[in-house]
């Protein structure tokens, strides 16, 4: 007649599985759907006017949105709730035109 392994038995074959199996798993990153530098010869459209409505939180601050070069094009990204900083304010993303043609400045709390 078969005899079932002892509870620690089984625990410690399911743990060695378990460790094996996690070496196996491969992290990778979420692709950057984010523009990281470099010139853009395309200005941005003009911003999108979003309705945000009342805040999740009381203090909470609305973080607008911006348009993302993304595959070639501009891409609107939308804005969001954020927990104030103490101390700091939001500067908001912006693109600058320089002599070479667009670039994003990131937006980014900054101490006041």
């Amino acid at each position: 007649m078969y005899q079932y392994p002892s509870r620690a038995v089984r625990f410690l074959a399911i743990s060695v599985l378990a460790g094996a199996l996690a070496g196996c798993i491969v992290a990778a990153p979420a692709p950057n759907r984010y523009y990281v530098g470099g010139v853009v010869a395309t200005a941005p459209p003009a911003p999108i006017v979003e309705e945000y409505g009342a805040p999740p939180e009381p203090g909470f601050v609305w973080i607008g949105g911006y348009w993302n070069w993304v595959g070639g094009r501009h891409e609107w990204v939308r804005g969001h709730w954020d927990r104030p900083h103490p101390g700091e304010r939001w500067v908001a993303h912006r693109w600058v035109r320089e002599r070479d043609g667009w670039h994003l400045a990131q937006g980014h709390w900054e101490r006041r």
